[in-house]
């Protein structure tokens, strides 16, 4: 079979008749369709761009589009040699890419929604231009992938990794530590592994460099993955060792440096000057690029098809992409004067009292709310509610809802499942120990979602997705529970249980009066 290489084809290009000039009007028509995702999911594009502006640990997304545009433009002169041809298959996957973004959209699970439009446009690209053009261009285009702001979900195991690296280095090290939870005492002074602290930024560069290098540096798929794991684990190694380095900082010069913003400036330093490092040793098994043979055969044989053809494939592009959107609108519409929430018929039977702290969840705001404290025996308790309907100042599950704010002191020490059986019914919750200025709370935290309570962001997110589907409606509510204690949690279980005992009954009748059907 006879083959022409890119680099010969380039040179014969000016012999070429004109009638075998590059089919432009079928690429110009194709390229309509990569624009359709940007101007039917608009709003779902600029909250990734938000996000890139606002968050630091995000603010390489800027320069995903531009390195994926040079990334194409490198393979101008093979893309040169190859037909346009409809997939018709790819507009399947683009209805299944829509309807995962409705249903990421009512259950408000942006990560979800920003990834299926991230995906629509490499689809795109395979419905209208092709098998073989989308092939050329598979990293390319995956390579806009990294745009999508996601890894928060990483930054309490990451946080953990970090603390346990920290504390087993320093008593290596031969420095007494005393750890509770992610936070710990030495000697010299007190520290604490925050957000800050989890290298998450330093993994989301790291991960995104890698596969830049081992796509440009190797040709070997091996040598490309294996480069890439490398560059997925060294981050979270290097950020314990930095985080390592810092308290030693701190502690030998008697807690003067790395103690503040300085140190945050000392670990990006030691993660460029480790990236560095790691480019450098993977150039020596670098292999040069091999020039791209393509099919005279196969190009007299498969031509490229009517620019009417291609036309056909945007418009059947359009309609799958725009479908969604247009539904989406339809189920909302119902919904534009949702009715307010009202928890006031909550009737508690005890009196309530002072409150005897000022810990308060850092969640997003809610279309109502309710905060009480009651004293049940010789042991004050305090009950949140928060109802979410619609959208109405923020979102009942997402990854920003925290249960301590960052600076207010307050952090916590342990979580964990709990089940008890409260009016002869099973129920599970989810228990964290939390300790700041006020001292130490235990919180019983569970969603209730329809009747249908939860612990699991996972669940509670699909029964607010079937919900919504279902009905149009959205409504939750997260519920917590709380109780002060000194040394043992265990000592403020049998307080919280007996509010529910007498409580639990009017809880599920307030949240029933405020459910839409």
């Amino acid at each position: 079979m006879n083959t022409i290489t890119v680099t010969e084809e380039a040179r014969l290009a000016t012999a070429r008749p004109v009638k075998d000039a590059p089919p432009t009007a079928q690429w110009w028509i194709a390229g309509l369709a990569v624009l359709l995702p940007l101007l039917a999911y608009l709003d779902t594009a600029a909250s990734i761009v938000s996000i890139w502006e606002r968050s630091e640990t995000f603010a390489h997304g800027f320069v995903i589009v531009p390195i994926t545009l040079w990334l194409v433009w490198r393979r101008r002169a093979q893309l040169a040699l190859l037909p346009v041809r409809p997939c018709w298959p790819a507009l399947a996957a683009l209805l299944l890419c829509g309807a995962g973004w409705l249903l990421a959209v009512l259950g408000e699970v942006l990560v979800v929604r920003q990834y299926a439009f991230a995906l629509m446009i490499p689809l795109a690209v395979l419905a209208v231009y092709g098998k073989a053009i989308a092939r050329a261009l598979t990293f390319p285009l995956a390579f806009l992938l990294f745009g999508v702001p996601v890894g928060e979900g990483l930054i309490e195991p990451l946080i953990g990794i970090t603390a346990n690296f920290t504390v087993d280095a320093l008593r290596l090290t031969g420095i007494p530590v005393l750890r509770e939870g992610n936070n710990f005492s030495i000697p010299s002074g007190n520290w604490s592994v925050v957000e800050a602290c989890s290298g998450l930024r330093y993994l989301i560069s790291s991960v995104t460099l890698g596969c830049l290098y081992a796509y440009l540096t190797y040709q070997s798929t091996w040598r490309r993955l294996l480069f890439v794991v490398v560059a997925l684990a060294l981050p979270v190694l290097a950020n314990g060792l930095r985080a390592y380095m810092i308290v030693m900082i701190g502690h030998s010069s008697n807690m003067t440096l790395a103690v503040g913003v300085d140190h945050l400036i000392y670990g990006w330093a030691f993660f460029g000057l480790v990236m560095l490092l790691l480019f450098w040793l993977g150039s020596f098994w670098r292999e040069d690029a091999a020039a791209v043979a393509v099919s005279a055969e196969t190009m007299q044989r498969l031509p490229s098809v009517s620019p009417g053809r291609v036309g056909v494939a945007v418009l059947a592009v359009a309609a799958c992409i725009g479908v969604w959107p247009a539904y989406g609108w339809y189920i909302e519409r119902g919904n534009a004067m949702p009715p307010a929430v009202a928890l006031a018929s909550f009737a508690a039977k005890a009196p309530a009292v002072p409150a005897f702290t000022d810990w308060e969840p850092d969640f997003a705001p809610a279309s109502a709310n309710l905060r009480r404290f009651y004293q049940i025996g010789n042991q004050p308790v305090g009950f949140v509610l928060k109802y979410y309907r619609d959208g109405n100042g923020g979102k009942l599950i997402s990854s920003t809802n925290r249960l301590t704010a960052q600076r207010s002191g307050w952090h916590e020490t342990g979580v964990g499942i709990g089940a008890e059986t409260i009016a002869g019914r099973s129920f599970v919750m989810r228990e964290t120990t939390l300790m700041g200025p006020g001292g130490r709370v235990v919180v019983w935290q569970w969603y209730d979602i329809g009747g249908r309570p939860t612990t699991s962001n996972y669940v509670g997110k699909l029964l607010q997705t079937k919900q919504k589907f279902l009905t149009g409606s959205d409504d939750g509510a997260v519920l917590m529970l709380f109780s002060p204690y000194d040394e043992d949690p265990a000592s403020a279980r049998p307080a919280l249980r007996a509010f529910l005992q007498t409580h639990l009954a009017s809880i599920d009748a307030v949240l029933a009066a405020n459910a839409r059907q």
